[in-house]
């Protein structure tokens, strides 16, 4: 088989990029390590910046998105015993950010890629990725039946995760990486419940840290901060209300609705680069490529951003005949890449508390959270981060 780009991980980097290639007349086709199911059963993100809707709408896979998603103009910070809202419309000439859960974001591209007839193969085993270091890449699986199948290509774009084989098959001299891992975790619980307020409200409180999130105006999101090796057993649905109920102002958490919860998890928190993104005609896209603590909303925004980079270069070389655009590919993306990375370690570090905090530590949190609500140029900097960096 031959196809223009093979596309390794069906998430919603690999669906958009695929999308959006369709849309010009570029062939792919998806290889996806697991079921269509279980693709569908990841609870993931829920925030997405203007850029990443607007990247949506080109791809003609927005419809849903405009009908159910909650358009956000502003959050609000916890501390002190009182809400503070940044109002990032008014700060950012009218941007916002629009609430829908990265499972509906994938469910949507994956009916546009069946619609379109185009190929994903799902439970595809065994994939390698051979000579993208040279001009005739080709990608090798075993289908769920265990033939083998080989398919030539012109590029790989690498959309398979931290854990996928994409970045594990770049020799290792080839990369640099850099990573800071954060000594507690998130617990986070699903319930359908009606939301604590009708905007998100991230929290800093001397037990630790929580956020009040949504994914509908019926489905809730909330996380509190926990030790790195607690463990989900040890959290009835009982202990997680009451413990999120302490860390928020208390009006906020009369406004907590319980109820029974239908996921449970405790999610790590790590900031991680690997350099560069492309790799001859490999490209990592995504998670591929970078981690960040979702305490800024920016894991699927910047897989987004990735994709606009490529796809651009991408056209560029199909339509314009110029290897331009992918030769900027690394370093465009990058650029964009650690200005997110910055903001989530600053919104991780200014929100939780640490085991080294200490009083003196405890005291600039205060002051630099207190700074920031009545300073309206730093009030500024993280709306504008929030919603979204220009391209």
């Amino acid at each position: 088989m031959r196809k223009q780009v093979a596309i390794v991980g069906s998430g919603p980097s690999g669906l958009l990029l695929g999308q959006l290639l369709a849309g010009i007349g570029v062939e792919t086709i998806i290889l996806e390590r697991s079921s269509r199911e279980h693709v569908l059963g990841r609870v993931r993100a829920g925030v997405l910046e203007q850029g990443t809707v607007e990247l949506l709408e080109e791809a003609g896979a927005a419809a849903r998105l405009h009908a159910e998603g909650l358009p956000h103009s502003g959050i609000s910070l916890a501390f002190d015993g009182r809400l503070h809202r940044i109002d990032l419309a008014a700060l950012t000439g009218g941007k916002h950010v629009t609430v829908y859960g990265q499972t509906e974001v994938t469910h949507d591209l994956m009916d546009k890629r069946e619609a379109a007839g185009l190929v994903t193969v799902y439970e595809a085993a065994n994939v390698a990725l051979h000579d993208f270091d040279g001009a005739a890449p080709f990608v090798t699986y075993d289908d769920k039946d265990g033939v083998s199948h080989r398919i030539d290509c012109d590029f790989i774009a690498g959309c398979d995760g931290y854990h996928g084989v994409s970045r594990k098959s770049v020799p290792e001299r080839a990369l640099k990486t850099f990573e800071r891992q954060y000594p507690f975790g998130w617990l986070g619980v699903l319930a359908e419940v009606p939301p604590a307020d009708h905007e998100l409200v991230y929290a800093n409180h001397e037990r630790g840290f929580a956020l009040c999130s949504m994914r509908s105006t019926h489905r809730s999101r909330y996380y509190v901060q926990c030790p790195q090796d607690d463990r989900v057993e040890a959290w009835s649905d009982d202990r997680f209300w009451d413990e999120l109920r302490r860390r928020l102002p208390e009006r906020t958490a009369a406004s907590v609705t319980t109820g029974p919860s239908f996921e449970k998890s405790i999610a790590p928190l790590r900031s991680f680069v690997a350099e560069p993104m492309r790799f001859g005609r490999l490209f990592l896209v995504g998670d591929a490529a970078h981690i960040v603590p979702p305490t800024g909303a920016k894991g699927l925004n910047l897989a987004a951003s990735d994709v606009r980079y490529l796809f651009a270069g991408l056209r560029e070389f199909y339509v314009g005949k110029s290897q331009a655009g992918i030769e900027a590919y690394s370093q465009k993306a990058l650029a964009r890449v650690w200005k997110a990375v910055r903001f989530s370690w600053w919104m991780t570090t200014m929100l939780h508390r640490f085991p080294d905090t200490g009083d003196f530590g405890q005291r600039i949190q205060e002051a630099e959270l207190d700074y920031l609500v009545h300073s309206q140029a730093a009030s500024t900097a993280l709306a504008e981060n929030y919603v979204g960096l220009p391209y």
